[in-house]
């Protein structure tokens, strides 16, 4: 067995295994969660991550870093004479995969038949198209110019049709979508030459999101629009963050549209939460070696009311480079990041290793809780994935032009770790729902009513159990492109004897409000979610 189809088989078990390894963890945890090493080396360093339908991880960095640690299996190499660091290369850049031009600092999403596509990177991938299908033997396959246009830091997200938006990119103010098979070219976008700081940017990685009525969100710099994609026209301009300072790469911060709640309402609200970044000039300081303290603010905005206003809130942790998953119970973590400087090469300091849960129904001022600290700094390249059974997979860290692992603050890293939330914990066994049929399912349509069985052994508060659906995200550069979660809620319960239950549903009823696809679905009984399991809507 090659290494690295050990390292892979080794996390597989680790990601499939059906009790909670997090209850096996015998340290203490006074300040809430836990932190499992998973793998002391994948061999790469994680900038890029995306959990597929069947349970596997795919990780990649870049291909101009030079050698990784993880050599390709049989002997196998790449060859690239446009590679600005190795025209032979016989390691891997993708766990387990071989990429065949570079990457770096790409984007991507899952298409509703579970096909990572996979979008631009730099150099001679900056106008590449890469697909992965999901299976044990298959690899990347590109296609030359799949794009229209360079793109190096942009954003996709996938939409109701099945196609997805590219968003961006350095030096590129417009969008086009792929496949190419209804629009081939690129559409002008002026919001973001009008967000572009001379010499800094500070408008890319733009944070998009797919709104209920079908138009899209797109926030960049330190604010946003609402962008009719069809038509090529701004329908909203909502105001700018109060204070004005930057929110997007490179002064890096992160955002999560929030669960979607009430979906059997004539009217759905949305709203977006903005957390961190860096204050305005942080990144040319950082060019001189200043390194200034994070953004310690959120912003929360109901992108659906006819008079949006930005509510700010305050973290107990100043955060740059950090990132914001969506929990199954609705609440959103922010972890990974520095307390100051900058996203580039060396431009970080003082990591933030505790991560902070925000409580998303709690009452302003009541939301945020600082938990257990990890022991590995993650700053610029980090990544995190919720998985299937509640954890957050955490990797990455190289904030150098190489892999670098001395003599330095902050060396590559190749670790692979996990945070368990609260929520994992053995004295909540009692309460946490095991969904006991069906194991998964396919061919879900939109407005069904869906039943589950689900196994509590306490006592069941029925107003208090809740179903939901979580789009797996792409996550790189503290944005987890394509993050949606919904909650489905409890239409009715229904006792079978023995601990068991049936739980009753209804679908979301368009692809405006989940876009075809697979999605991990959850039952939560008191905050505490069961182990999901996938379901494919279409």
């Amino acid at each position: 067995m090659s290494s690295l189809t050990f390292i892979l088989s080794v996390l597989l078990f680790q990601l499939l295994c059906t009790s909670h390894p997090c209850q096996r963890i015998l340290t203490s945890a006074a300040a809430g969660g836990r932190w499992q090493l998973l793998q002391k080396s994948i061999g790469i360093s994680a900038m890029h991550m995306q959990l597929l339908s069947n349970d596997r991880v795919v990780a990649f960095d870049r291909t101009d870093f030079g050698p990784s640690n993880l050599p390709l299996p049989k002997g196998k190499c790449r060859f690239d004479l446009n590679d600005t660091a190795l025209k032979q290369d016989c390691t891997a850049h993708s766990m387990p995969l071989m990429v065949q031009t570079d990457v770096w600092c790409s984007s991507g999403a899952v298409t509703p038949n579970g096909d990572l596509v996979q979008t631009g990177g730099f150099n001679d991938g900056e106008r590449k198209v890469r697909v992965f299908s999901p299976c044990s033997s298959c690899d990347w396959q590109e296609s030359n110019n799949g794009l229209a246009a360079r793109r190096w830091y942009s954003t996709n997200h996938i939409l109701p049709d099945g196609r997805q938006i590219i968003v961006g990119g350095r030096k590129q103010f417009n969008y086009e979508f792929v496949p190419k098979n209804i629009a081939a070219n690129t559409f002008d976008l002026p919001f973001l030459f009008e967000t572009n700081d001379r010499e800094v940017e500070n408008n890319l990685y733009p944070f998009v999101f797919l709104n209920v009525d079908g138009n899209l969100f797109v926030f960049a710099n330190n604010r946003a629009i609402l962008l009719d994609y069809v038509k090529n026209k701004v329908v909203k301009r909502y105001p700018t963050i109060p204070g004005g300072d930057p929110r997007s790469y490179p002064s890096t911060g992160s955002a999560v549209l929030l669960p979607l709640k009430n979906l059997k309402a004539s009217a759905i609200q949305a709203e977006v939460l903005v957390c961190g970044g860096a204050p305005k000039g942080s990144y040319s300081q950082a060019t001189q070696g200043e390194f200034i303290g994070a953004l310690k603010t959120c912003a929360r905005i109901i992108i659906t009311d006819p008079n949006p206003k930005w509510v700010i809130e305050t973290m107990p942790l100043a955060r740059v480079m950090g990132d914001m998953i969506l929990l199954p119970n609705g609440n959103v973590l922010l972890i990974n990041g520095a307390g100051s400087g900058s996203a580039g090469w060396e431009f970080g300091r003082n990591p933030v290793l505790n991560p902070v849960l925000y409580r998303t129904d709690n009452k302003i001022g009541t939301r945020f809780e600082t938990h257990t600290p990890t022991k590995i700094p993650r700053m610029y390249h980090s990544t995190a994935a919720l998985l299937r059974d509640g954890r957050v997979l955490v990797g990455g860290s190289n904030p150098h032009t190489y892999y670098n692992f001395t003599s330095v603050l902050f060396p590559t890293e190749l670790r692979l770790e996990a945070f368990c939330p609260p929520y994992l914990e053995a004295k909540f066994n009692n309460l946490r729902p095991t969904i006991v049929g069906p194991n998964s399912m396919s061919g879900i349509s939109y407005g069904k009513t869906l039943t589950l069985e689900m196994e509590i052994r306490g006592k069941v508060e029925e107003k208090l159990v809740w179903i939901t659906m979580v789009a797996p995200a792409f996550n790189t550069h503290s944005f987890s492109m394509n993050q949606r979660l919904l909650v489905l809620g409890n239409d009715k319960i229904t006792a079978l004897g023995e601990s068991r239950y049936n739980i009753e549903v209804r679908t979301p009823r368009s692809g405006n409000l989940a876009p075809a696809g697979f999605y991990l679905l959850f039952v939560v009984h008191q905050d505490i979610p069961s182990m999901g399991i996938w379901v494919k809507l279409q």
